[in-house]
């Protein structure tokens, strides 16, 4: 049996002995430990959560800034392409599924269909203001006006974005379709 050292009148205990006085690490974390621990981490969440709110905004209106370039792109591809028609005059014109065949002035397949459902990166996107003109019997619209709006204003954008045939982005600091700032 192996014997301990024990400090008791020249005494030796057994291992297992109650006169053993040494007490053994407990494993883990205290709760005082545990609790400042979760203090830090809740003080740095406090300070994260709004940094990354404004960061997802400012995210979602250079998408919509660059969606409304891309709109105004596949606008002038589209009058390009099909010169009777002019300028589509709405968004799903412009769209259209590949493997449903050959583009069409109904279905060009110049947008990706997440631009083309109007609803993109917390903005509502819409082509209007055509303007029609009748050339030998065929309507063919010779302007038109693109906009984004954010579906909440303040969440998810603060600005509204708008476009015409001219080519030049402007933007509405109210997030709605009254634009007259031009986007730098």
């Amino acid at each position: 049996m192996r014997r301990k050292f024990s400090f008791f009148a020249g005494r030796t205990e057994p291992q297992g002995s109650k006169l053993n006085l040494r007490r053994e690490q407990p494993n883990g974390f205290t709760l005082m430990e545990l609790l400042i621990v979760m203090a830090i981490i809740a003080i740095l969440m406090l300070i994260a959560i709004p940094t990354v709110g404004t960061l997802k905004k400012n995210a979602d209106e250079l998408s919509a800034k660059k969606s409304v370039q891309t709109i105004q792109q596949a606008e002038m591809q589209y009058a390009t392409t099909y010169p009777a028609n002019g300028y589509a005059c709405d968004l799903k014109s412009l769209g259209g599924d590949p493997s449903a065949g050959a583009p069409s002035p109904a279905a060009a397949q110049l947008l990706q269909a997440d631009l083309t459902s109007g609803y993109k990166s917390g903005y509502i996107f819409a082509v209007s203001n055509c303007t029609k003109v009748t050339v030998n019997g065929t309507d063919r619209n010779t302007s038109y006006t693109v906009t984004a709006v954010p579906q909440t204003v303040g969440k998810t954008g603060s600005l509204g974005f708008c476009s015409d045939d001219g080519g030049i982005i402007k933007y509405d600091p109210a997030g709605g379709t009254n634009c007259s700032q031009i986007v730098q």
